[in-house]
This record gives C-alpha cells, structure tokens and sequence, in this order.
C-alpha cells in the first residue's frame, strides 16, 4: 500500500508539472535526479554523459508531462524508460561517432596505401545506397535512415516520429522495395 501511495503522490507531481508548476518539478528533481542520473551512468558509463542525459531527461519530462497517462504505467517507470531511452540513444550516437571516426581514419590510410579492388568497390557501393536513400519520399527516408544508418528498432523510430507502428513498418518496407528498384538488384 505504501508504494501505491509513493505511486500516486509522484503522478501527483507529473501531473502538476504537466500544469507548468515549477515547483513541483524542483521537487521532482530534488527527490529523483540521483536515481535519473546513477540509471543513465549504468549504460553509458560516463560522468559528463550522464548529466548531459539527465538535464535532457529533465526537460522532456517538463515538455511530456502533459501527456502522462498514470494508467499507461508508474511515473516513475515512465521517467526511467525516458531515461534509459536517451541513454541508449547517446551510447549508439557515441558508437557511431566512434565508428565514423575509425573510418575516416581507415578511409585517410586507404589514400596512403595501395587501394585494392575491393575497398573501392565497398566505398561505390555505400554511395550508390546513398544516393538512392536520397531519391526516396522524405517519409520513408527518414524511417530507412533511423532503422539502418541510426540502428533504431521499428518501435523506438514510432516513438520518435509519433506515428503507429504499423505506419512505420510500412514506410520501411515501401522504402527498401523502391531501393531495389533503383538500384537495380538486391540489397
């Protein structure tokens, strides 16, 4: 019983802080901030990252307040899920600066040495993906873009463009047919 009144006390607050108290969310960030900012350290492992996640934390949930359905979950399982959410989202940002980095780097050794047959057959190929990606609609670009060069699962693109699931399976799908057809052979 007691934590389903912990429970509502803090929908109490999200629901306050939908309403713009500023009060309520000083509170909010007072009683949670440790737990926000440890879950986001957890995955990303790093001091200026997880502070970076917990102030981006804190502001969507000041802008999605508004929007929480206490029947849709605890608050605090919502403010964490936020918080896992971007934490993973700057962990797979930070991997793929790290990996275009290496490839820059790669790409700057492949100018120095010998090119093989190969590496400049891999490098044609990424273009070609590329332009192609660039003739799609802007909608199925954008779904193709975060699923396969953002590494997002179909559901985390949804959220993130606020349309049904549904819509955004189909606007891969479409997206991927129409790059084999430009293409001209399979991906």
């Amino acid at each position: 019983m007691d934590d389903e009144n912990d429970s509502a006390e803090v929908a109490d607050l999200i629901q306050r802080i939908g309403m713009g108290d500023r009060a309520s969310f000083e509170e909010f960030f007072t009683r949670f901030s440790r737990l926000i900012y440890s879950t986001a350290f957890k995955v990303v492992g790093s001091e200026a990252d997880a502070q970076d996640i917990m102030q981006d934390v804190f502001f969507m949930i000041w802008e999605k307040a508004p929007r929480y359905d206490p029947e849709r979950g605890k608050p605090l399982t919502w403010a964490l899920t936020i918080t896992r959410n971007k934490a993973i989202d700057k962990l797979r940002s930070l991997q793929r600066r790290s990996r275009l980095h290496d490839a820059a780097q790669n790409e700057s050794e492949v100018g120095e040495q010998h090119v093989t047959f190969d590496q400049l057959d891999s490098v044609e190929k990424g273009q070609i993906v590329i332009n192609a990606v660039m003739k799609l609609n802007k909608e199925q670009r954008e779904a193709i873009e975060l699923a396969y060069f953002k590494g997002l699962t179909q559901q985390e693109i949804a959220v993130q463009l606020h349309q049904p699931l549904g819509t955004v399976k189909a606007r891969i799908r479409r997206g991927v047919l129409r790059l084999k057809k430009i293409i001209g052979r399979p991906l």
